[in-house]
């Protein structure tokens, strides 16, 4: 059961550097119109979206990403929890 669980813990960080490295796309210009990051989009705008939904831009910057990222963290160590 500890290698099902940190195995859920690497994939959970490894979504959360892939979600940082989609958000650090936005800063290139058509960065995210390229075939990587299309890919990168695919996988992380549905994750992305239900928090874009309730948080609301402030101005230019989206913050959305941010929770998302820490409720991502919340939950991998709410499967250390429930695994080690």
């Amino acid at each position: 059961m500890q290698l099902i669980g940190s195995l859920l813990q690497s994939a959970m960080q490894i979504y959360s550097y892939v979600i940082i490295i989609y958000i650090l796309m936005s800063w290139f210009p058509n960065a995210r119109e390229s075939s990587f990051g299309q890919v990168l989009g695919a996988v992380v705008e549905p994750y992305l979206e239900p928090f874009r939904r309730i948080i609301p831009p402030l101005g230019m910057i989206d913050i959305s990403p941010i929770v998302a990222i820490v409720a991502l963290h919340f939950a991998t160590y709410g499967v250390g929890a429930l695994f080690f």
